[in-house]
């Protein structure tokens, strides 16, 4: 199915449609085949932070994991946007402790966790969050981990002329088969730079990492890694109420990752596949909406699936007497 206009994402109330979303679907092979689309599928965005499991190509690949023995739930972690929960934040301590750093070390800064049962506990108790607490700290942490092992100077690891990122923007591009060299450039909300890469390029990174064949065997054993890692450890890579976790979880074997402004990347192994989107207005509910619709058209979700993600298929729109008002699902 390759339709010119993009997915709606219907909001209703009622027997109404009361506002409605766009989103930009890719579904590409490793060959750059588009498989599925909707919208425009060449357009430049920022993957934002679903391109964090290619940003953690270099991690492996430079011999950093295996020389300080990261498990799979270090590498989950340097692929994470995580709620700032105990079981992420305690994690990334312990791992720069073992490499020789502190939470000082990390450039990102401190900000409120995501998940609000443990920012309300921390509030009570008057406990300030800190640079652990940023959704990207396992990120960051996995930059360090290689910079400490190549003996690159950990400081400044977040600047683009720093070996750290020259190594993730040439992983991507290559990942990608797109030349990144003039696309757009800004900055994320963790500090290291973001690169523009068109939604088709972003798929067939994402259908790369699910079927690596056509890479040298340790770069294919390293994509390996990374989907079988974040799989593996879906509550590490986002946490509680969150739709990687639940997708990782129901899927098995899949990955899934979001990416602000209503970015979402899917792997997907056994149909060797790669998923990529991106909601126009930017919206979250949109993105989660559009992502299980993709793996539905792909049945990659099937019918018990289906049933275990129900209110991630259609999520619903609860008031304040905690009646279901509407639901976000997406249209046709």
């Amino acid at each position: 199915m390759n339709v010119d206009e993009p997915l709606p994402i219907e909001v209703t109330r009622g027997n109404r449609i009361e506002s409605a979303h766009a989103v930009d679907v890719c579904v590409s092979d490793a060959l750059g085949n588009v498989i599925l689309r909707r919208g425009d599928w060449d357009k430049e965005i920022y993957a934002r932070s679903s391109a964090k499991p290619l940003q953690a190509l270099p991690l492996i690949e430079s011999g950093a994991a295996a020389a300080m023995n990261l498990d799979d739930e270090r590498i989950a972690l340097a692929c994470a946007s995580h709620s700032g929960e105990p079981a992420h934040t305690e994690r990334v301590n312990r791992w720069l402790g073992d490499i020789g750093l502190g939470e000082p070390s990390l450039e990102c800064g401190a900000h409120r966790p995501k998940d609000e049962v443990t920012a309300d506990a921390m509030v009570a108790s008057g406990e300030p969050w800190t640079r652990l607490h940023n959704n990207c700290s396992g990120k960051h942490t996995g930059f360090l981990s290689t910079a400490v092992h190549l003996g690159d100077d950990p400081l400044g690891y977040l600047k683009e002329p720093h070996p750290v990122q020259q190594r993730i923007t040439q992983a991507m591009s290559e990942l990608c088969d797109a030349d990144l060299s003039a696309t757009g450039r800004g900055e994320d909300g963790c500090g290291i730079p973001v690169i523009g890469i068109p939604l088709g390029a972003l798929a067939r990174g994402a259908a790369q990492m699910a079927d690596p064949r056509a890479f040298p065997p340790s770069r294919a054993a390293a994509c390996g890694r990374i989907v079988a890692s974040m799989a593996r450890h879906p509550y590490l890579v986002a946490g509680r109420d969150r739709v990687d976790t639940a997708l990782m979880g129901a899927l098995k074997g899949v990955a899934t990752k979001t990416g602000a402004e209503g970015v979402h990347v899917a792997i997907v192994p056994w149909r060797k596949l790669g998923i990529a989107l991106k909601a126009r207005c930017g919206t979250q509910r949109a993105a989660d909406a559009a992502v299980l619709w993709a793996l539905r058209q792909l049945d990659v979700i099937g019918d018990s699936e289906a049933k275990a993600l129900a209110d991630w298929i259609e999520q619903p729109i609860n008031n304040t007497l905690g009646h279901t008002a509407g639901v976000v699902r997406a249209g046709t």
